[in-house]
Parts: structure tokens; sequence; C-alpha cells
């Protein structure tokens, strides 16, 4: 996700010095939504990583 981010930020830039603003404005609109989600992801993902969710736990003998 973070990789399309990138690409469409990238993008935004080139299109912007070309003279495209409709195009470049479309780009880094999107360059925002995934750089948001991607964020959103990381937070949820080291929340459950904190409280163990998903740890296997080993029975008893």
């Amino acid at each position: 996700m973070l990789k399309y981010a990138i690409i469409f930020a990238v993008l935004s830039l080139i299109t912007g010095a070309l003279g495209f603003g409709v195009l470049a404005a479309g780009a880094a609109a999107l360059a925002k939504i995934f750089c948001g989600l991607f964020l959103i992801l990381v937070v949820v993902f080291m929340v459950l990583a904190a409280l163990g969710v998903g740890a296997t736990k080993k029975e008893p003998e």
C-alpha cells in the first residue's frame, strides 16, 4: 500500500511539473488516501501485536 502511495505521489509531481493540473490533483488525492490507509493499518497491527493477538500458546503437558 505504501508502494502505491509513493507511485501516485511521484506521478503527481511529474504531471504537476508538466502542467496537467487536474491529473496531478487526482494523483495527489490518491496518494493521500493510500498513505492514510497505510498508516491506519500500521497502527492497528502494532496494537494487535502489543496485545498478543494471534500469538500461539503452549498447552501444559
